[in-house]
């Protein structure tokens, strides 16, 4: 059996999270024998899948024991239940994704929304094909990834057609100015890279900001990170945090909310959408 999926963690965690005080075997008691102490378990840490008729039936029992369980909770709940077990586009890449990577892009299919600081590169959902190329090369660390950048750079621009779907994703990108003066080994890839940053911040879903180097000391200097947002379900959030051999998503309600304030300082701190276009003009006007 493969690993928790993040989708399926996130279900759990909110699962245990309208449990609240109430003990497993009082849950499990008001089910009048539907679910075992065991199964309610398994579910809240992510062992087994549900089926939606299960979460369903569970999100019953706990709000016959007093859990606020709204209509669009239900419905949320239910859908991520649904949608864990349905086959995505990325998975006929299977040999080519590592199983963090299709967390992710699973996670931007569902999202409402995501927000991104970027320390040193353009955001993914932001590339050009060249400029993806460029990147996923140069951040290589084996042969194996070597092998398939024609594959990886494929799917990095199919990811963004979540852009431009019937309801797009909400896209707010915030910039480290470093990463947009990256010399690559064609100025014309960064030309071309800087003008893409410019047609999809002109978007209504799109915002990108850029924090100048000679900014005072702030709160992004440590790591890159990203927000991926569920609307009316704060609770649903992830942060995706991304390392050289490894990511990270954090999912606990209070971490989040760290982040959360952490992108809200670096928004006040960056250049307005405005000034970020006209700076990003005059960096590809000097390549």
């Amino acid at each position: 059996m493969s690993a928790p999926t993040v989708r399926r963690r996130r279900l759990g965690a909110t699962l245990r999270a309208l449990r609240g005080s109430r003990t497993l075997e009082e849950v499990a008691g008001a089910s009048s024998g539907v679910f075992t102490v065991s199964r309610i378990s398994r579910f809240e840490n992510a062992k087994n899948a549900p089926k939606a008729k299960d979460v369903d039936a569970l999100l019953d029992v706990l709000s016959s024991l007093g859990a606020e369980v709204s209509d669009e909770l239900r419905k949320a709940l239910l859908t991520l239940t649904r949608e864990g077990g349905q086959r995505g586009w990325w998975q006929s890449y299977r040999g080519v994704l590592t199983p963090v990577y299709e967390d992710l892009i699973s996670l931007e299919a569902d999202a409402s929304s995501f927000s991104t600081w970027q320390l040193g590169a353009i955001p993914g959902l932001l590339h050009t094909a060249e400029y993806a190329r460029e990147i996923i090369r140069a951040t290589a660390m084996s042969d194996a990834v070597e092998a398939r950048i024609d594959a990886l750079v494929e799917v990095r621009l199919a990811r963004q057609s979540i852009l431009t779907r019937e309801q797009p994703l909400t896209l707010w990108a915030i910039l480290a100015e470093g990463a947009l003066r990256t010399r690559t080994a064609d100025p014309a890839v960064m030309y071309e890279q800087l003008g893409r940053l410019l047609s999809m911040g002109a978007r209504p879903n799109v915002n990108v900001q850029v924090l100048r180097s000679d900014a005072p000391p702030h709160v992004g200097q440590l790591s890159s990170f990203s927000i991926l947002g569920f609307g009316d379900h704060p609770d649903l959030d992830v942060v995706h945090t991304e390392a050289l051999t490894a990511a990270l998503y954090v999912e606990e309600r209070e971490h989040v909310s760290m982040y959360r304030d952490a992108m809200q300082r670096l928004t006040s701190a960056a250049e307005s959408v405005e000034h970020s276009a006209e700076l990003i003009t005059e960096i590809r006007n000097s390549l």
